[in-house]
């Protein structure tokens, strides 16, 4: 049985209560993400998943408007973080 917290192999995050579970298509929200940080246009920000992140993950939006100034492209770049954000870092990546 996966712990609590832990992301199954379906991309579900499963908090400790278990009154919520969040379903998330983690390859669709990197290609959607890419297509934001690759965007040169001021309209990126109109984007629906920009709009859903500055509700459900805020802190994501300026991570990922650093990375259009840093001029990311590479859609490994993107999913890096994408997993990070949503089940952390690897403990052999905390140790490193």
């Amino acid at each position: 049985m996966p712990q609590p917290g832990a992301p199954g192999r379906e991309g579900m995050l499963r908090p400790a209560s278990p009154f919520f579970r969040l379903l998330i298509d983690e390859d669709g929200l990197t290609d959607a993400l890419l297509e934001f940080v690759t965007d040169p246009s001021g309209a990126r920000n109109d984007r629906p998943v920009i709009q859903d992140l500055h509700d459900l993950a805020p802190g994501m939006v300026p991570v990922l408007e650093a990375m259009v100034l840093d001029g990311v492209e590479e859609r490994e770049d993107v999913a890096a973080y994408v997993h990070a954000s949503l089940f952390g870092l690897p403990r052999s990546e905390l140790e490193a």
